[in-house]
């Protein structure tokens, strides 16, 4: 296991976003834990939305005056090919685990949680991969499973496999209250959607010299219609569909671009083959960009080429949450989402942008935003409103702080 190390964050430089209220109760929160010990444990420290949630709340529980740890799991290729089965198999996949990828899943979780001692006051699990420390650990503190995947049709027998894990800890955070399982007996269900940081690279207000020397990297023309979508290279956010309605979209406008915005993860084995089979779909169209992390695209650049954009699409197929579609409200940006779980928490259909069911229709209403600007402005204004009452850090960060408060008295 490796500990992560994270930036400094203050919590009294989003006072003017948040209001007095909303900051004096998360300082009344902290008087309460000062002094704590909390550990997070998960997969990866960087590329998905895990680790940015970590990378943002992690500080603010430090400034706050919690001794706050982030460990992150050490693993083979064999593991993770493991625990992206067992995710897609959660999100309703058919396939299940090999022999071989049970006995990998075991082995390196074992080997981590040998490393691990609880001397903490609260330890929160995230996701499938580091689940069975549960049991592997000897408790000494709280226990939380924070479950980022939406379980509402679960592959029952990697469900099974999880059970006897899920069961023994003391609270389970859930995007969305149909996501918990009801064949899982939790001891405590909590309901805590994702957020985004306002102030975090990805999201804070950028100069006019930042976006110029940015935009100047890139060969994509800001001035004629852009649509993007940003996220991993993975089936659930059906890339290729995206592909599929830009070209109906260029029937109609035929100078519109698409930004394909990406990261790749290391515990995700199966970016690097969806990312190939994206750009074989995209061919020598010179109107779709591939802007990855390979090409130098980090949380600034994201950030800049959302501003860029005027409809953004979120065409997943099954999404825990998406923090890409607050992104993008919170940037005045309407956006076209898929028609499920997660992206249905943030999107109220024909508010903040639309909900869509097939290729189709995904383009039909990227078409009616691009032909209607004041639409977009008005969607956009919207959106912005609806993140910033609803899915800022700053309410994520005392969901968890009242919780811990909950379980240590």
């Amino acid at each position: 296991m490796e500990e992560v190390v994270v930036a400094t964050k203050h919590l009294a430089d989003y006072r003017s976003i948040i209001g007095q209220a909303a900051y004096g109760e998360l300082q009344a929160f902290s008087k309460k834990l000062k002094g704590k010990r909390i550990a997070h444990v998960n997969a990866t420290s960087y590329g998905g939305g895990v680790a940015e949630l970590l990378h943002s709340i992690v500080p603010l529980m430090t400034d706050l005056g919690l001794d706050v740890h982030w460990f992150v799991l050490s693993g083979t290729n064999v593991f993770f090919d493991a625990t992206k089965t067992i995710h897609n198999a959660l999100q309703g996949a058919p396939a299940g685990l090999t022999p071989a990828m049970e006995a990998a899943y075991r082995e390196v979780n074992e080997a981590n949680a040998a490393d691990f001692h609880d001397d903490f006051d609260v330890v929160v699990i995230h996701d499938p991969q580091p689940a069975p420390f549960v049991r592997l650990v000897d408790h000494k503190g709280r226990w939380i499973w924070r479950c980022h995947i939406d379980l509402t049709t679960p592959n029952r027998s990697v469900l099974k496999l999880l059970q006897p894990y899920l069961q023994e800890y003391d609270a389970a955070i859930f995007s969305d209250k149909s996501y918990a399982p009801r064949e899982v007996k939790f001891r405590k269900v909590v309901v805590s959607p994702p957020a985004i940081d306002p102030l975090s690279p990805k999201n804070r207000e950028v100069t006019a010299d930042e976006r110029n020397a940015i935009l100047a990297r890139f060969e994509f023309e800001p001035a004629r219609p852009v649509i993007s979508q940003v996220g991993r290279f993975d089936p659930w956010k059906d890339p290729l569909g995206v592909i599929d309605a830009y070209r109906l979209v260029k029937q109609a406008i035929p100078d519109v671009q698409l930004l394909m915005i990406g990261s790749m993860a290391k515990d995700d084995p199966e970016g690097w083959l969806w990312f190939e089979r994206t750009t074989r779909h995209a061919g020598d169209d010179p109107d779709i960009h591939f802007l990855t992390d390979l090409r130098g695209v980090g949380a600034i650049e994201v950030n800049v080429l959302q501003r860029e954009t005027d409809v953004a699409l979120a065409k997943s197929l099954r999404e825990g949450f998406g923090l890409i579609v607050s992104e993008a409200l919170w940037k005045r940006v309407p956006v076209v989402g898929g028609d499920v779980g997660g992206i249905r928490i943030q999107i109220e259909n024909g508010r903040h942008g639309f909900l869509v069911s097939s290729v189709q229709e995904a383009a039909d209403r990227t078409i009616e935003l691009l032909r209607d600007a004041d639409r977009r402005k008005a969607m956009g204004r919207a959106g912005y409103d609806r993140v910033r009452e609803n899915f800022l850090i700053t309410r994520y960060l005392r969901d968890h702080l009242r919780l811990y408060s909950e379980l240590i008295k």
